[in-house]
């Protein structure tokens, strides 16, 4: 059957939940555990009046319980309460970082990660302003220099990164970056060439190539995590501003996307270039 049809016909249903501010906590908070009405109440911020026949809704519609003094979901409110939090979750993706989403081009995000974009809510946007023309350059540093491992995804190139990342694989630290056949044959000039030329036999740094456009940058540790994207409509990298993380959810959304990249990328034989 055909979406639209099925929402129109269930239209009324749809919207008795997402129209609901109490419904929407009550389930959210359900999903944690069972709760006693008090709880239910004080997380609502709401009187027993109020709160009660959104409950006995709840319960007509089969999706929550009583058990004893308290309340639970159902075997079918878990499942609608699931779909609730995820949709909480991408909609304050979205809306925590609007600006950034609508002037950047977001089609080097696969559905797959822009579905879960959610996870990046707890990031921070760093922005170049005239008066602190590196921000986000000097922000990028400080994240590489206490990482453990360096793992990333570029189409671009820049002289002062790549010699502090020769550093870092010089330091022990592994580096790992995917990058596009572009960028290969910009390696192959100096002065990047040296560089590679030294980290040729080096256990600690692997290159992945692939034949696909990248429209991101990304750098992920073992503790942050940093997005660049393009400028929207434009064949530009937009290096003035970037997204930011510590947050674990978000740095294991950017380690994923880099495996993603990865597996759809053959390594680099270094020395097969000089």
């Amino acid at each position: 059957m055909d979406i639209l049809e099925i929402y129109h016909q269930h239209s009324r249903l749809i919207h008795s939940i997402y129209n609901s501010r109490l419904k929407i906590q009550v389930l959210l908070t359900l999903r944690q555990g069972k709760a006693p009405l008090s709880k239910l109440r004080s997380i609502t911020g709401s009187t027993s009046q109020a709160i009660i026949p959104k409950i006995r809704n709840l319960e007509a519609l089969a999706l929550v319980e009583a058990e004893g003094y308290e309340y639970r979901l159902s075997t079918l409110g878990r499942v609608v309460a699931n779909e609730v939090k995820a949709y909480v979750t991408l909609m304050g993706g979205i809306a925590s970082h609007q600006q950034f989403w609508v002037t950047h081009d977001l089609s080097g995000l696969p559905p797959r990660f822009l579905a879960r974009i959610g996870d990046l809510q707890g990031s921070h946007i760093q922005t170049d302003t005239t008066v602190d023309m590196f921000s986000v350059y000097t922000h990028y540093l400080a994240i590489i220099k206490e990482a453990r491992y360096i793992h990333g995804i570029s189409s671009v190139a820049s002289p002062g990164l790549a010699q502090f990342l020769a550093e870092k694989v010089n330091e022990g630290v592994p580096v790992e970056l995917v990058v596009s056949e572009e960028v290969i044959g910009i390696l192959k000039q100096e002065p990047y060439a040296g560089h590679m030329k030294a980290l040729a036999s080096s256990q600690n740094f692997q290159v992945w190539v692939t034949g696909e456009s990248l429209r991101v940058g990304l750098t992920v540790t073992d503790r942050n995590l940093s997005l660049g994207l393009f400028k929207r409509d434009s064949n530009l990298y937009d290096s003035s501003s970037d997204l930011f993380s510590d947050d674990p959810d978000a740095v294991a959304w950017g380690e994923d996307l880099f495996l993603y990249y990865r597996r759809r990328s053959v390594p680099l034989d270094i020395s097969s270039l000089f």
